[in-house]
């Protein structure tokens, strides 16, 4: 095969030319129809395999991620049932509005059976939150540290929750040294709202 060949070729008479020019010239067009092949059937199919295989990556991605948090839903929905309890026994620590008195009389209570006396017990106005009220009890107790200690400690202990605020301690008379003390605090104590309180206070927020 000479190069002369390639020069002098006849492609209408293809057929005499020397079989080494014809293995040349296929290959050549081979070459040229898988080129063509390549960027007009071939590329567009190979960039849809790619994205195909990336979608793929994203869906295998999610399913792991839906599949971990299906894994956690029966934990999820014991945590919910574990706070609704936690929740109902706080819930009990509140009395109802008709409890109220009673408690009071037990806040009461719990001062004279110390020995103490108060000079003041006196009930506030509610403070209205989401699904509880907080009454303010302004006190005023007169006794001795001992005394005084006890009660803050059957305060504490009441089947209700009743705190003690902003507390004040001094001395009954300044200028004498005894042991009567003046205890001044505010006691809060809560109640949780029946079903037409918080429908009531629903309607008021929608209105506003």
């Amino acid at each position: 095969m000479k190069l002369d060949d390639f020069n002098n070729i006849d492609f209408k008479n293809v057929g005499s030319l020397p079989m080494s020019v014809k293995f040349v010239l296929l290959g050549a067009l081979s070459l040229v129809l898988i080129v063509l092949g390549y960027f007009l059937l071939w590329s567009p199919e190979i960039d849809e395999l790619e994205q195909a295989k990336a979608k793929e990556q994203d869906l295998r991605q999610t399913f792991l991620t839906k599949k971990a948090q299906a894994v956690k839903v029966e934990a999820y929905k014991q945590q919910m049932i574990d706070i609704e309890k936690t929740f109902g026994a706080l819930l009990k620590q509140l009395p109802d509005k008709s409890q109220m008195d009673g408690l009071l009389t037990d806040i009461n209570q719990a001062g004279l059976g110390r020995g103490l006396e108060f000079e003041l017990f006196k009930p506030g106005q509610e403070v209205v939150a989401d699904f509880y009220a907080e009454m303010p009890i302004q006190i005023k107790i007169k006794g001795n540290y001992h005394d005084i200690g006890a009660f803050a400690t059957d305060i504490s202990k009441l089947s209700r929750i009743v705190t003690l605020n902003d507390i004040s301690i001094a001395p009954l008379n300044k200028d004498q040294k005894d042991s009567v003390l003046i205890m001044e605090a505010v006691a809060k104590t809560y109640r949780y709202l029946d079903s037409s309180e918080v429908a009531a206070k629903k309607a008021v927020e929608i209105k506003k």
